[in-house]
């Protein structure tokens, strides 16, 4: 779903504030972040597009018109070179059962109403049976949760960690599971619907009032120029449930998430907790104390029902969950739900979705979250910078103020909510994307997530019919043209990649690759960027650098964003990075560590150090001392 109403806000105020004088400008003091473990790297992949071959694009096109990805489209081979690109985790997502408009009804599966549904392929966040996976992603839809499986199988033997979506804030509009375990019960099917609110009851109702579709503006019809034989302005639904983003209206507005309807927590219409909070400073106990804390209470029945989807994906081989927006989820959920899951699987991933930083805390140490999104901080600074009205200045001001939780904020500059950078919206350039990685990916020492296609340049560029471009749709059948040059008729081969593409690839490869074997990228970092602000000549606010290292690794990383100009300086590594690397008076030879055509010597004299630099438009250099 697109959130950018939930924190546009937050952006502006972080635009206000992020701006500091130049008398800020000093050294800071070096943040250690020793980590035993090596850098995580997430790829993202839209499952029914990732093997679809077919180019047609047709708008508000049926599967058999624009085609569709499947399981097994994900051979060994695409594993393999997933895993060679330099990634470790692998986020399925669309892979739960979501509403659509392809009839299975052969198959025992109900048809869904095309006024409650988005798109003709339907949004993967309007989850309708939360115990089996989507029927577009088999051959045989009988089988489906067989071939999937089958790729988790694939996936750990190839391996990759395999990730993928829950959705506790809301859920599909008809939400009905034919393949829950026995004694399961369904979301509402226990529900008081004559009161607006009880605590054990999983949704919210108008009670009395029937639900009603959104009235369409700007000549909008659910499936274009198609008439369905269900979509006639009317869905069933009495009595009238809230809907997903929290609309309390019967009949919501097009803008709402009309197709969903909102999880209750045991949150009264007031706001009220009708459960246990955590006691004081228990966000520094450890899971298994939060596991008991719960264990001993009685909680809402909303709590229960999540907590056995996701046991019973993880007890399918799943490795993790991504949640989607968490924080309209209390935390004291999280710390029951998470802590449940590691009790169970300790090292399982638990990635969320939280635009407030000021709830950042709270998510990571009373939620028990690994890792968030480091979106309306990180992302937001980094896209205004690649689009050349952003300044690099305030990139060390982020890192300072997130240097307590940096490690579990995930860091990523393409996923399905958000622009592709080739977009014109964006950059309009893929190649603006190579700065912005670079820092992105090893600036700390949190996992790094790319989205399939960003490292062949995906521009996002069709009209495709409920999503827009610029987007890859996620509500849609269609291809995805860069990415279909690469799996080359499923040799997944890059056969028709341009050399453009090809090339972009290559530094994806080589960057990603660099970073889950550094040690020193799970180690310490520190600021030279503000120092040699103040103190370099010819070193500007397009250029980003900072020191990363461990016992075996002095790293010096240096970016310019800048896509017209080259920049020429001598920059400095201050007198107590000298020191604490231990370096004498003399000359260290440093050698760039991504394509090792570049290399010149670190000068130490007078307590400091200089390395003489000509960074190209868009060029970056991870230097290793020798």
């Amino acid at each position: 779903m697109k959130k950018q109403s939930i924190y546009i806000l937050i952006l502006l105020i972080l635009i206000l504030t992020g701006c500091k004088k130049e008398e800020n400008l000093v050294v800071k003091p070096i943040i250690d972040n020793t980590k035993s473990d090596s850098k995580i790297v997430v790829y993202q992949v839209f499952t029914r597009l990732f093997g679809n071959t077919n180019t047609t694009n047709k708008p508000w096109g049926t599967i058999e018109e624009n085609g569709v990805g499947k399981f097994n489209d994900f051979t060994n081979k695409a594993l393999k070179e997933i895993k060679d690109l330099g990634v470790t985790h692998i986020w399925y997502t669309g892979v739960p059962h979501h509403n659509i408009i392809t009839d299975y009804t052969k198959y025992g599966i109900s048809n869904d109403d095309p006024d409650i549904v988005k798109g003709r392929a339907g949004s993967p966040y309007a989850v309708k049976d939360y115990y089996n996976v989507n029927p577009d992603l088999a051959e045989n839809p009988t089988n489906r949760l067989e071939e999937f499986k089958a790729l988790i199988a694939r996936s750990h033997a190839t391996g990759l960690k395999v990730i993928i979506d829950i959705v506790p804030n809301h859920v599909a509009r008809n939400y009905k599971s034919i393949s829950k375990p026995k004694g399961v019960k369904d979301f509402g099917e226990e529900d008081d619907t004559t009161v607006m609110y009880h605590v054990n009851n999983n949704f919210y109702y108008n009670p009395k009032e029937s639900f009603k579709v959104p009235v369409w503006t700007n000549d909008y019809s659910p499936l274009g120029n198609e008439k369905h034989p269900l979509e006639d302005g009317l869905f069933h639904e009495v009595p009238a449930k809230w809907t997903g983003n929290g609309s309390r209206l019967s009949q919501p507005n097009m803008s709402d998430w009309y197709e969903t309807v909102k999880i209750n927590y045991g949150v009264t219409p007031e706001g009220i907790k009708d459960f246990d909070t955590l006691p004081k400073a228990f966000e520094n106990k450890s899971y298994d104390k939060h596991y008991e804390f719960w264990k001993e209470r009685k909680v809402p029945n909303s709590w229960i029902k999540f907590k056995d989807i996701a046991l019973y994906w993880i007890e399918m081989g799943v490795d993790g969950f991504r949640y989607d927006m968490a924080e309209m989820v209390p935390v004291e959920f999280w710390s029951f739900m998470n802590s449940t899951i590691k009790m169970k699987k300790p090292e399982a991933f638990l990635l969320a979705e939280v635009y407030n930083p000021s709830l950042y805390r709270d998510y990571i140490k009373k939620g028990k979250m690994d890792y968030l999104y480091d979106k309306v901080e990180l992302y937001d600074t980094i896209k205004y910078i690649m689009q050349g009205y952003g300044k690099t200045d305030n990139i060390p001001l982020i890192q300072e103020g997130l240097k307590d939780v940096e490690h579990h904020m995930l860091h990523f500059l393409e996923n399905h909510d958000e622009q592709r950078i080739a977009s014109p919206d964006f950059a309009g350039n893929s190649k603006k994307g190579k700065p912005a990685m670079v820092v992105s990916a090893t600036i700390s020492t949190s996992p790094t997530m790319i989205y399939f296609g960003q490292e062949v340049g995906e521009d996002a560029s069709e009209e495709t019919g409920f999503g827009d471009p610029t987007r890859t749709s996620i509500f849609d059948y269609v291809g995805v043209p860069a990415h279909q040059r690469w799996v080359n008729n499923k040799q997944f081969d890059g056969g028709q990649l341009t050399n453009k593409e090809k090339s972009l690839r290559d530094f994806y490869k080589r960057l990603l690759n660099f970073t889950i074997n550094s040690s020193a990228l799970s180690d310490k970092y520190q600021d030279i960027h503000l120092y040699n602000r103040k103190h370099t000549d010819g070193y500007n606010d397009k250029v980003l650098s900072f020191v990363r290292w461990s016992e075996t690794e002095k790293l010096i990383i240096v970016s310019n964003f800048d896509a017209d100009s080259h920049y020429k300086f001598s920059l400095k590594i201050p007198k107590n990075i000298i020191d604490t690397w231990n370096l004498h008076e003399g000359n260290y030879k440093v050698e760039d560590q991504l394509y090792n055509q570049f290399s010149t010597d670190l000068i130490v004299e007078k307590n400091f150090g200089i390395i003489n630099i000509t960074l190209n438009a868009l060029e970056s250099f991870i230097l290793k001392v020798q």
